[in-house]
């Protein structure tokens, strides 16, 4: 990366961490590789976004709130419920929409340009909360929203009915004709 970052022909534009694998994982708390990452980007003055479900983001608030003031870094936090009940379901392993909420909250106070993700919108499962997902996200400081429809490319499409049938029942029907 760095090699790259040196080359004379290199054009410099925004790297984003995150869009395939979350860079706040369980294992990042020890390893810290997205943090060295981000002092890579601190060094070299290169612009990053990053993208996380997790809360862990906060804790590279110095950096982030560095970048951010010379205008090369956004963060969007994933939020696709505010009911603990369904989220327990859609992602049992990651932080509460309230824990979420207080993270945007803390890196917008950073002066670090924040959005929401609302993802994946499943349609007759959380698309009714896509408005108060927005107002929460907004009164925490959020400055832009995104969101990102339910793919379910073939080899998902059957875990997912699956989950489907598991966890909705009365709607798996309704919800793949939606889809």
């Amino acid at each position: 990366l760095l090699d790259a970052w040196e080359k004379p022909g290199y054009e410099c534009s925004p790297i984003t961490i995150g869009a395939n694998t979350d860079p706040y994982q369980p294992a990042e708390k020890g390893l810290r590789i997205t943090r060295q990452l981000l002092e890579l980007f601190q060094t070299h003055r290169h612009p990053v976004s990053l993208i996380t479900k997790g809360t862990l983001v906060t804790r590279d608030l110095d950096i982030l709130a560095d970048l951010a003031e010379r205008r090369l870094c956004s963060v969007a936090i994933s939020l696709p419920t505010l009911d603990p009940g369904l989220k327990r379901v859609m992602e049992p392993r990651v932080p509460s929409a309230d824990a979420r909420l207080k993270a945007i909250e803390a890196l917008s106070a950073a002066g670090i340009p924040t959005s929401v993700l609302v993802a994946p919108v499943i349609p007759a499962i959380n698309d009714a909360e896509i408005e108060k997902i927005l107002e929460a996200a907004a009164a925490a400081g959020a400055r832009q929203a995104h969101y990102i429809f339910l793919r379910l490319p073939h080899e998902v499409k059957a875990l997912f009915s699956e989950w489907l049938e598991a966890h909705f029942p009365d709607r798996s029907d309704r919800v793949m004709s939606l889809v």
